[in-house]
């Protein structure tokens, strides 16, 4: 990559929340917390999905994807960052950087676009009823699913790409807890303005594009819910689509406010604070908001406490 200075040999220092020394031993507790709960409350979805053939339906396929997208996304950052709240060294050699660069790229661009996925389930199962198992039939969704993971993994192979271009002429100290776009763009030595383009058009394709899709297709689906003269079938579409809409607001607001805003008027302090938010908290909160809010999924939960779910299974 034509690189003039050694940080493809001494690595990366994280500067993390060095400024707030206090803080970190109360960051370490948080973010072990979050991971754990992220671990046990997405791997039930994945559990439960996988063993109660009820729930064998192109929602919970999708949902299925979505804890595990999570469950590595937060893996693939969360370690590290434990490791650094906790010890003296708070290094990353170069080649993890790249790696974890890479990975939480491709996870969390798979996530724009499967979000746009899961809201295009939501119109065909409210808007043509009838019609929903023959639409979204199990070819169908598992194209969809691979259409996002590898729209995720081609967005990731770019992004990153573009990001580590520019040499950093000895620069290896970098404030934040993770290697992420902002932060490692700041350490350049050089011009960065088509880099930061490049970026920008791409983001605009993840970030602004599939929310887009997202709010057309609630739009419609409004107005069937509209239409919809029972109040319990309304009530049912509404507690549905309402689960995911929360999960489309938090992720993509806290996204667009790290990707799509002026590299001047990116502060570092609140965008590591931003972060820890949509890396650690909102794959907690998913799992959470779709089980609370979701009656199929609460049975099927019940009856693996119970026992009942995995003798069925057998």
């Amino acid at each position: 990559m034509g690189r003039a200075n050694d940080s493809s040999l001494v690595g990366f220092i994280l500067l993390g929340f060095s400024d707030h020394p206090h803080l970190e031993a109360v960051l370490f507790v948080f973010v072990l917390v979050f991971y754990l709960l992220t671990l046990v409350g997405n791997l039930i979805i994945i559990i439960i999905w996988y063993l109660d053939p009820p729930l064998h339906t192109p929602m919970y396929f999708f949902l299925s994807n979505l804890s595990f997208l999570d469950l590595c996304f937060t893996t693939s950052l969360a370690l590290q960052t434990l490791v650094n709240l906790r010890g003296p060294e708070k290094t990353i050699t170069y080649g993890g950087c790249v790696l974890q660069l890479y990975i939480s790229l491709a996870l969390g661009s798979t996530e724009c676009i499967l979000l746009a996925v899961m809201a295009l389930d939501r119109y065909v199962a409210v808007c043509k009823p009838l019609h929903y198992i023959v639409i979204m039939n199990l070819q169908l969704c598992q194209q969809l699913a691979s259409i996002s993971w590898l729209s995720g993994l081609a967005n990731s192979l770019i992004h990153a790409t573009f990001t580590l271009q520019p040499p950093l002429c000895g620069n290896h100290r970098l404030d934040h807890f993770i290697c992420e776009v902002p932060a490692l763009l700041k350490l350049a030595c050089v011009d960065t303005t088509i880099n930061e383009l490049v970026l920008f058009v791409i983001s605009v394709l993840f970030l602004l594009i599939p929310p887009a899709l997202i709010l057309i297709s609630y739009g419609f689906i409004t107005q069937a819910v509209l239409r919809i003269k029972s109040m319990v079938a309304r009530q049912k579409a509404c507690n549905t689509c309402s689960s995911h809409l929360i999960v489309v607001i938090i992720f993509y607001g806290t996204i667009i406010y790290m990707y799509l805003q002026p590299r001047d008027s990116y502060t570092q302090d609140r965008g590591k604070f931003i972060s820890l938010f949509y890396t650690m908290v909102t794959p907690t909160l998913n799992p959470i908001i779709y089980t609370l809010r979701n009656k199929d999924v609460k049975e099927a939960l019940k009856k693996l406490i119970s026992g009942k779910l995995c003798s069925f299974q057998m």
